[in-house]
């Protein structure tokens, strides 16, 4: 399967990367397009077998899934100069762009399309990537599925869903590195040196969602395990709670939507 990415930055870049080192694409049919030549010598510095080229036009004429990673504002240009065939499946990555604006861009009302929102851990190959589809078979979403499954998690949701869901997730990812901030500052205020606070946290941070992962299990259950009674866990949950922190959360995300 031959696999078209538009655009080389922090996001196109990252989907690249993690092509490469999945097991589905092979690295030789990734092609990579970009004005940029430098940014496109350093992707194909890391992985020769990747093609690079500064057209779009040429990049696309024998890929099965063009992926159009792109800023929102570049959407409509770069898919004017497409010629698309009704057998290859577009990607768009493209926040808040919606499926009826990409019909409107292509005027293809029939095509394939599907709206992929990833978080930036894709580059760790830890994204909670959330996908929507459009005239798209099973057989089609499972393919995205699994592509993505090898970056982190995929989820399939309806276009309905992505605000929501993308304030949980692609914002989200901020809000829970503004914690691991938070924790280090106190941690700083506390005596220990900023690297060593930042990696207990992080640890801490990535074994509170092994946990809630791996168990299939609830936050709340968790929290008890380490909230003796009279304890030093459930006085900072008490001071959490009285400083708003659950409120903040939930006042952040909705403002995300």
């Amino acid at each position: 399967m031959k696999v078209t990415i538009i655009g080389a930055g922090n996001m196109g870049g990252a989907i690249a990367r993690g092509l490469a080192k999945g097991t589905i694409i092979n690295t030789a049919e990734i092609t990579v397009s970009d004005p940029s030549e430098p940014t496109l010598q350093a992707l194909q510095k890391e992985y020769p077998d990747i093609n690079i080229m500064c057209d779009n036009k040429t990049a696309i004429v024998d890929a099965d899934l063009i992926i159009v990673a792109v800023k929102p504002w570049l959407v409509k240009p770069v898919l004017a100069e497409l010629s698309l065939q009704p057998q290859q499946v577009l990607v768009s990555i493209a926040a808040g762009i919606s499926f009826e604006q990409l019909v409107e861009y292509t005027a293809l009302p029939e095509q394939t399309m599907f709206r992929l929102i990833p978080n930036t851990a894709i580059s760790q190959l830890e994204s909670m990537t959330l996908i929507a589809s459009y005239k798209a078979t099973p057989v089609h979403e499972k393919l995205l599925i699994d592509i993505f499954n090898e970056m982190g998690m995929a989820m399939m949701v309806p276009e309905s869903q992505l605000a929501a869901t993308t304030a949980l997730t692609s914002c989200g990812i901020a809000y829970v590195l503004k914690y691991i901030q938070a924790a280090m500052q106190a941690g700083v205020e506390m005596g220990l040196y900023p690297k060593d606070a930042q990696r207990m946290v992080a640890q801490s941070v990535k074994g509170a969602a092994s946990l809630i992962l791996n168990n299939d299990t609830h936050p709340s259950i968790e929290i008890d395990k380490v909230t003796t009674p009279g304890g030093i866990t459930i006085k900072g949950i008490n001071e959490l709670e009285h400083a708003g922190f659950t409120s903040a959360i939930i006042k952040a995300m909705k403002a995300s939507r």
